[in-house]
C-alpha cells in the first residue's frame, strides 16, 4: 500500500467514523416537544454515564397510582462535570423531581431540564433546550 492509498483510507476511515457519531447526535427539537413541559417526582432506578447524554430513570406514579417508569434524557457527561455533577450524584432510591420536556412519539420518554434533589436544590440536568442555564451543583 502507498502513501497515497493510506491517506485516503485513513481518509475514508475518519469520515466513518464522524458520520456514525452525527448521526447518533440529534437535535431537542427533532426528538422533544418545547410545548409539552411536564415535572416527575420519583424515585431514581438508574443514573447511566454515557455519551453522547447521560440519562437518569425514575419511577413515579401516574394518576391513577401506578408505577410507571421514566427515562430522562440529561446533558452530555462533559457539561454535566462542568456542574458538578458525576457518575454517582444520582443514587438509586433517591427521591428526585425531574422538570423537562416530554418526547414527541414515546410515551415516558423526557428531556430533563432541571432536577430538584431532596434537600430541595433545583440543579441544571444539561438539557439540549436551554444549555445556557446556570443551577446549583449536586451533591457528590
Amino acid at each position: 500500500m502507498n502513501a497515497s492509498s493510506t491517506r485516503i483510507l485513513a481518509a475514508v476511515f475518519g469520515f466513518i467514523l464522524s458520520a456514525g457519531s452525527a448521526a447518533a447526535h440529534h437535535s431537542f427539537a427533532a426528538e422533544y416537544d418545547s410545548n409539552k413541559p411536564i415535572t416527575v417526582k420519583g424515585a431514581v432506578t438508574k443514573l447511566e454515564w454515557t455519551n453522547p447524554h447521560a440519562r437518569v430513570q425514575i419511577e413515579a406514579k401516574d394518576e391513577s397510582g401506578k408505577v410507571v417508569s421514566w427515562d430522562f434524557e440529561l446533558g452530555p457527561p462533559t457539561t454535566l462535570m462542568r456542574r458538578g455533577w458525576n457518575r454517582n450524584s444520582l443514587k438509586p432510591g433517591q427521591e428526585v423531581t425531574v422538570s423537562g420536556f416530554l418526547s414527541k412519539d414515546e410515551p415516558h420518554v423526557a428531556n430533563a431540564r432541571s432536577v430538584t434533589l431532596p434537600d430541595g436544590r433545583q440543579v441544571f440536568a444539561g438539557s439540549s433546550f436551554d444549555t445556557q442555564s446556570a443551577g446549583s451543583t449536586p451533591n457528590q
